[in-house]
């Protein structure tokens, strides 16, 4: 096994960072695609001009959306009609919804979705991309190569949306997302990169874009461990994302809600954290982009700062028993997504999965070892045993996540971090006298402090199914 060398965990660029306060939210492209849609399919049914549309986000929450423009225009006429299947005034309909994006810095922000709904003669929905939306060239997405770049869940939202304006199961519609100006978005991004040409992707599992500022995230994170920590939590469980989230309480039923913390990228904050709050055991539940990123020693893995070591997936492939070919086709694999696939077709997913999470297990386990100021090998070793015998005795399981591409002596900025921590400690009556001896004192704690055990599990892309996990399946 080829050991990470540095562990690195970089921060965001500057224009991702800089935000004043008051962060606002925004709607992802999924969400305001399946707004217009819904626009230009009551405009289709009514013939009335739609100045609003209310949609059901995944989570079940309704949101009202302003249509920026509705137009009806000649088409198909309705089956079942007196003009006899033939075109027809008002045949089509046209509504586009304008992208806000919040205080995210998302360059989609201010897009024009726009659907055209038409009527067809077969009951349910067809859904295609027009005009600046992508089209899949490379497996490993999830989308049918060929397919425009519509995700699974706004897919949903859109046939969801139409369908409460018209039966689907007596009628159809024909609906075309489109994007004017979506291509030389598309140029800004990683989508040509990723085999998705033409223009941008229509995203989004939850509806709602979250600004991403580095402070205030990071912020949370480290808030959210230490509210666990107070409360004697027996293990700090942490999560790539929300789905991932509700994946690990599934798996994990005998842990209390505040275990559970949603990091994002911030695996190395929270760490930090769990160190210095004496939490005895860590559990990273995550998929395998993140994972790898992991694997590779990446401790903050924003895709704007790592991307996925493809040669590590092969050496991940070989060690897991692949064969050249395999190995050499994993090699050339889009994304760790692909990687998984191919995994998956060979019959070593679980076998290249557990490899996976062993390695990752070992960087989280070395990080917390560098924390603690042994930063020897031979000490990350003893965590990492520690945090097998432990698994061993528990009946949990667990994964992890990450990236990064700083030193480990820059993991918060130089001596930044030790003032913050000399602030907290002198605030709490900790004897420290001030700041920097506060900081002092946090230090020396950490390096007496156990090590805690560490435990990976690494779930499929629903986030429900645990893949494969280490130390063991439990």
């Amino acid at each position: 096994m080829t050991e990470p060398g540095e562990l690195r965990e970089p921060d965001l660029p500057r224009t991702a960072r800089v935000r004043q306060t008051g962060l606002r939210t925004g709607w992802t492209t999924g969400a305001c695609a399946a707004a217009a849609a819904k626009a230009a399919a009551a405009a289709l049914e009514t013939g009335q001009i739609q100045d609003s549309v209310e949609i059901v986000l995944p989570a079940g929450r309704r949101v009202v959306f302003a249509v920026t423009s509705c137009r009806l225009l000649p088409g198909p006429a309705r089956p079942g009609d007196a003009s006899g299947g033939g075109r027809a005034e008002g045949g089509r309909a046209e509504a586009v919804v304008v992208k806000d994006a919040g205080d995210d810095p998302d360059v989609t922000h201010g897009a024009h979705l726009t659907a055209r709904v038409s009527w067809r003669a077969e009951p349910g929905l067809d859904l295609d991309g027009g005009e600046g939306v992508g089209v899949v060239t490379k497996p490993g997405l999830g989308l049918e190569v060929g397919s425009p770049a519509i995700n699974p869940v706004p897919r949903q939202m859109i046939t969801q949306a139409v369908g409460e304006v018209i039966d689907l199961a007596v009628r159809g519609a024909r609906v075309v997302i489109s994007v004017p100006g979506g291509e030389k978005m598309a140029r800004k991004t990683t989508n040509a990169r990723l085999g998705i040409l033409g223009g941008i992707s229509i995203l989004g599992t939850t509806g709602i874009v979250r600004p991403f500022s580095t402070a205030s995230w990071r912020a949370s994170v480290e808030q959210a461990v230490a509210v666990a920590a107070a409360q004697g939590v027996p293990a700090i469980v942490l999560c790539t994302g929300g789905r991932t989230e509700r994946g690990a309480m599934a798996l994990l039923p005998g842990l209390p809600e505040v275990s559970f913390v949603e990091v994002g990228d911030f695996t190395g904050a929270a760490l930090r954290r769990v160190m210095e709050h004496g939490v005895p055991r860590v559990v990273f539940v995550g998929m395998a982009g993140k994972l790898v990123k992991l694997a590779a020693g990446v401790l903050m893995t924003h895709y704007t700062r790592s991307r996925v070591s493809t040669g590590l997936l092969a050496e991940i492939t070989r060690a897991a028993g692949g064969g050249d070919a395999l190995v050499a086709e994993v090699a050339e694999a889009n994304t760790a997504r692909h990687a998984a696939e191919l995994w998956e077709a060979a019959g070593l997913l679980e076998a290249a999965g557990t490899e996976l999470c062993r390695r990752v297990a070992a960087v989280l386990a070395r990080f917390c070892a560098e924390i603690a100021g042994s930063g020897g090998a031979g000490r990350a070793d003893e965590a990492s045993g520690a945090g097998e015998a432990y698994g061993a005795a528990e009946s949990g399981s667990a994964e992890v996540s990450g990236a990064g591409q700083t030193g480990v002596a820059e993991l918060t900025d130089g001596g930044h971090e030790d003032a913050e921590v000399g602030g907290m400690e002198a605030g709490t009556g900790a004897g420290a006298a001030g700041a920097g001896a506060g900081g002092a004192g946090a230090r020396e704690r950490r390096r007496a402090a156990a090590l805690p055990a560490v435990e990976v599990m690494m779930v499929d892309f629903s986030g429900r199914k645990l893949v494969a996990m280490w130390p063991g399946w439990s």
